[in-house]
């Protein structure tokens, strides 16, 4: 067997396969998203049981394989325990691992991914802004990160940076006073939520959850990401369910 090799990151999702073996999908920062096997880690004192659970995030020792790895071993840096006596942190949590899922390559860099993804959970945790505004955010930002953005900056119909006033998700991008009636299910954004949207998708990502909106800020977010992210992606996110009756 070749040697092991160290990958860091954090667990998306595992399965229970065989009698004592867990299925594990791991987000790394320079091989993407990585599926292999931890061997036995549902058996009683196995070094791998609390390592190959959902959010943990650290540096793994894996056996690369034709098809898939095996986890041989784990240095924990987060278990992230304050989230899981949490349900609704849980399920926004939840949520930001399907997400990231969903996005996420194997072979590819993943270093904006998995910071955006760990200090989006490490925000649930900290308190200090509203769960859906982390959502928005999170979402926002992966969508910049997995170049699928949309344009903030300019009317997608006469590329001036002034007076914009309505998001089109047909046109993926805003629209100006003088062309806001191109798309008649645009989303109105006033100057804050504007500002906010391009503020959450070109700062660095450690700034990202320094800050806090207004209930109506937030509600023109929420809006504008309902009518686009069904656009881009092409599954119903399970996750979301839960979500709704959170937030509703």
């Amino acid at each position: 067997m070749s040697e092991p090799v160290k990958v860091s990151g954090m667990v998306l999702s595992t399965m229970p396969m065989g009698e004592f073996d867990r299925r594990v999908v791991l987000l790394t920062t320079d091989r993407g998203k990585i599926n292999g096997f931890a061997r036995g880690a549902r058996r009683p004192g196995n070094s791998m049981m609390a390592a190959s659970q959902p959010f943990v995030y650290g540096d793994f020792m894996v056996y690369e394989g034709r098809s898939a790895y095996t986890f041989a071993s784990a240095r924990v840096i987060d278990y992230f325990e304050d989230l899981r006596t949490d349900f609704d942190a849980v399920c926004y949590g939840s949520y930001f691992l399907e997400m990231a899922d969903y996005f996420a390559r194997e072979n590819e860099d993943d270093r904006q991914m998995l910071a955006l993804l760990y200090l989006s959970v490490k925000a649930l945790i900290s308190g200090r802004i509203p769960f859906a505004l982390i959502r928005c955010i999170y979402e926002l930002r992966m969508l910049a990160v997995n170049g699928i953005c949309p344009d903030f900056f300019s009317c997608m119909s006469c590329s001036g940076q002034e007076d914009l006033s309505v998001f089109s998700p047909r046109m993926n991008g805003m629209l100006c006073k003088d062309h806001a009636d191109l798309d008649k299910k645009a989303v109105p954004l006033d100057g804050a939520a504007l500002y906010t949207a391009q503020y959450i998708v070109s700062v660095p990502v450690k700034k990202l959850f320094a800050f806090t909106v207004s209930d109506r800020v937030l509600g023109q977010l929420r809006r504008l990401l309902d009518s686009y992210l069904p656009l881009v992606t092409d599954r119903r996110f399970r996750s979301l369910d839960m979500l709704k009756g959170i937030e509703n």
